[in-house]
């Protein structure tokens, strides 16, 4: 790596497009979450694009579903300045012809990549986590309150009640923005809920980063996957994604991407924040292993499309258009230009 933005150091952004720009690069692959760029809603990404002149693609990876004014100018001066932009879904093309009027022929939609893992049976992997004669529930990702956790531990009681051997494990530390701003006073809070419900033998907290390695075993070992988020205008989630890639059965709320990706019985849909709807869907595939065997087959299916160098090739595809366009922009006559006859 020979330039590194820092996030909120301004000046930063200008000094590292300068330099890709004398870099002899053909192409910049631009990643948008505005979480992870500086300024109001990540807005120091334009100070990058305003001064790159290699031609770049676009990824968006939040799309905000009710966007302010700001946020709506910061979408259309990226896609517009860019020459390809990409969404990871269908309901992400929605959303941007909805919410921010770009065209859908301006949108590439490429997966979010996951893992080329084998489908295996569950029981063959959970000794390598100690976790043998236990039926596996897992959430995995950055802990931070909005995810919906707190449902799935209420519906813990009812799950543990018709099925004792079930363990929900909880995998992943705490996003490091909440740690800066409130330590781990929300990972605190989920620990007393499971306290008060009385379930420490049945839900687990694994607080640390997994690398690519250890999460294709926690999730090859899961019998069933939740994804409980409670924000239903997600166009896009990397954990659900690569619960499919494993051949997972699976449980969530109906956000966008879910009901897209899940449909045709690729999983089960739940409402937001309702412990009893999950405890019944948790349940029932607990219960029924032909049913998770069957859903996380056409999960896994569904997938195929989805691993690395699938994605990968999609996105040569589309940075080697970007190439030829900006080639052609630079060598057609300007035909704008204005000639004097005396």
């Amino acid at each position: 790596m020979r330039h590194r933005i820092r996030r909120d150091t301004q000046e930063d952004y200008a000094y590292v497009a300068n330099a890709l720009n004398d870099c002899g690069v053909d192409v910049v692959s631009l990643h948008f979450e505005p979480e992870i760029w500086g300024g109001q809603d990540g807005a120091y990404v334009l100070d990058f694009v305003r001064t790159l002149h290699v031609p770049f693609v676009v990824t968006m990876h939040s799309i905000w579903p009710e966007p302010t004014a700001f946020q709506r100018l910061i979408v259309a001066e990226l896609v517009q300045s860019a020459e390809a932009s990409v969404v990871m879904s269908q309901s992400g093309v929605e959303l941007m012809a909805r919410a921010y009027g770009i065209d859908p022929r301006r949108i590439d939609i490429i997966p979010h990549g996951v893992s080329s893992l084998p489908l295996v049976a569950p029981d063959t992997v959970k000794p390598r986590l100690s976790l043998q004669g236990k039926a596996i529930i897992l959430s995995f990702g950055l802990l931070a309150p909005g995810k919906g956790f707190e449902s799935v531990i209420e519906a813990m009681p009812a799950v543990v009640k018709a099925v004792p051997s079930a363990r929900y494990m909880i995998l992943g530390a705490t996003s490091p923005e909440v740690v800066g701003s409130e330590g781990e006073v929300y990972r605190a809070t989920l620990e007393a809920q499971v306290n008060s419900l009385g379930l420490t033998e049945q839900v687990k907290f694994v607080d640390r980063f997994v690398g690519r390695v250890e999460l294709g075993t926690w999730l090859e070992a899961a019998d069933v996957f939740v994804s409980p988020s409670p924000n239903l205008g997600r166009t896009v989630s990397g954990t659900l994604a690569s619960a499919m890639g494993a051949g997972k059965a699976i449980v969530s709320t109906p956000f966008a991407y879910a009901s897209e990706m899940l449909a045709g019985g690729r999983g089960r849909l739940v409402p937001p924040a309702d412990p009893a709807a999950f405890a019944a869907a948790i349940t029932e595939l607990l219960l029924d292993a032909d049913l998770r065997a069957s859903m996380g087959k056409l999960a896994y299916d569904h997938s195929r499309g989805m691993v690395w160098w699938e994605v990968g090739h999609k996105y040569r595809s589309t940075f080697d258009r970007a190439i030829r366009a900006n080639a052609e922009k630079r060598t057609a006559p300007n035909r704008n230009r204005v000639i004097g006859v005396a």
